[in-house]
């Protein structure tokens, strides 16, 4: 699938009526006094990155609603989006996803006009830069799949409708112990490679995600001279089938320890010494950290695999819930939320609101790059940055004028998952 795909606009119509016409009912059945009596109950559908009790905690506490989390690996959160809208109100993954919810109707558009910071919102998603230098990307880059254009497909043309709301982002490596492996040098001998180098073999762990972690093991294998590919962002069939011959061969050697589903366990491959390097999310190796296993989070030399978090509503959600679901969007651009996730390694989409509830220790380690002046705690109240300490990678504005290839969702999809399934079988 591409952004020039032609969009079942009819199902699109068919199920924004039928949630209309059942919201209306509700509506209509019901007496004032309900709303005012009960809490609005909004569900939200994504990964253990976001989903995190104290942020649901502080969330029901500074809105009034009720929320209800349902945190699951990033592919299962995808499959049942795509197929249950009605299961959901909101949903919380990555970019990648747009292309999937957008063409199955499982989303709707979001007004701008209601979101209440909409135009603090930096360039990265409405230009595609953050600095006027910096690389773009491969792939699905969030500002060619943010807006919905006139004719219902998604692309550049700022219309007043996204497909979904920019917040959370980051650029994603591979972490490794540096009780073991020898600590490299940022953006000069840290690379994707490691992951396939055969001193590390049966050490090593990949993120169970085939729209994620296909394209580290792409810059991996392209790294080690092993497969080249015309255009990373969108492998080809041919190019496919030699990447995952290379694989699944090194997979019947016993070079991969294993392949998670979660952050958690992904933390856990590493703390219990399965893996000594492996795909990873900022906030494992954040936790890690925390638990004093000395994890490293590589710059690679050849960019990054840049991902950004999509917050979307379910074609389903009108009434009072679709509301609070726009009162809930708002909140994580509120300041607070910002801050929080701050600390285990993210970065927020209007980060000077945030700036407020951060320490200037806080600001400088985690958005300029520079040397942290104390002892820094993560999300779980641990200490995971010592003084001296320099964030890997740098600046946030550094950090994003290196990405490689975004998470995306190639032409090739379908068959690149049978390809990841017999891979991961085999």
């Amino acid at each position: 699938m591409n952004n020039n795909d032609p969009i079942d606009k009819s199902k699109r119509q068919t199920l924004s009526t039928i949630a209309k016409t059942s919201a209306a009912i509700c509506v209509a059945g019901q007496a004032p006094y309900v709303f005012a009596r009960n809490k609005t109950k909004i569900r939200v559908l994504g990964t253990h990155v976001t989903l995190q009790e104290e942020i649901r905690q502080r969330a029901m506490a500074d809105l009034g609603i009720e929320l209800e989390f349902e945190p699951k690996g990033s592919a299962a959160v995808l499959q049942k989006a795509s197929v249950s809208p009605q299961s959901f109100d909101l949903y919380e993954q990555w970019s990648n996803s747009i292309n999937v919810l957008w063409s199955s109707g499982s989303i709707q558009a979001i007004d701008t006009k209601r979101i209440k910071h909409w135009d603090e919102i930096n360039n990265l998603t409405k230009t595609g830069r953050v600095t006027k230098g910096a690389k773009i990307g491969a792939g699905d880059a969030p500002h060619k799949i943010l807006h919905v254009q006139d004719d219902d497909e998604l692309g550049t043309q700022a219309t007043g409708q996204v497909s979904f709301l920019p917040y959370v982002h980051n650029v994603d490596s591979f972490g490794y112990n540096t009780n073991v492996i020898e600590k490299g040098i940022p953006y000069e001998t840290e690379s994707w490679g490691w992951l396939l180098d055969k001193k590390f073999s049966g050490k090593v762990g990949i993120v169970n995600a085939p729209t994620i972690g296909i394209f580290d093991l792409a810059l991996a294998a392209q790294a080690k001279g092993l497969v080249s590919f015309k255009d990373i962002g969108a492998i080809s069939k041919s190019e496919l089938d030699q990447l995952f011959d290379v694989l699944i061969n090194m997979k019947k050697e016993g070079h991969f320890s294993g392949f998670w589903n979660s952050v958690p366990e992904s933390v856990d491959f590493m703390a219990s010494n399965r893996v000594n390097i492996e795909s990873m999310f900022s906030p494992a190796v954040s936790a890690l950290n925390g638990q004093g296993v000395p994890v490293t989070y590589a710059a690679p030399k050849e960019g990054y695999r840049g991902w950004h978090g999509v917050m979307c509503l379910s074609s389903e959600t009108q009434g009072r819930q679709k509301d609070a679901a726009y009162e809930y969007m708002n909140w994580w651009l509120s300041g607070w939320p910002g801050a929080f996730i701050a600390r285990q390694g993210y970065y927020i989409s209007n980060a000077q609101r945030s700036k407020q509830y951060l320490s200037q220790a806080e600001w400088d380690y985690w958005y300029a790059g520079k040397a942290a002046t104390t002892q820094l705690k993560g999300t779980d109240g641990k200490v995971s940055v010592q003084p001296g300490d320099i964030r890997r990678g740098g600046s946030y504005e550094t950090r994003f004028s290196n990405v490689a290839v975004w998470n995306t969702v190639m032409p090739t999809y379908e068959y690149s998952l049978q390809k990841w399934y017999e891979f991961i079988s085999a």
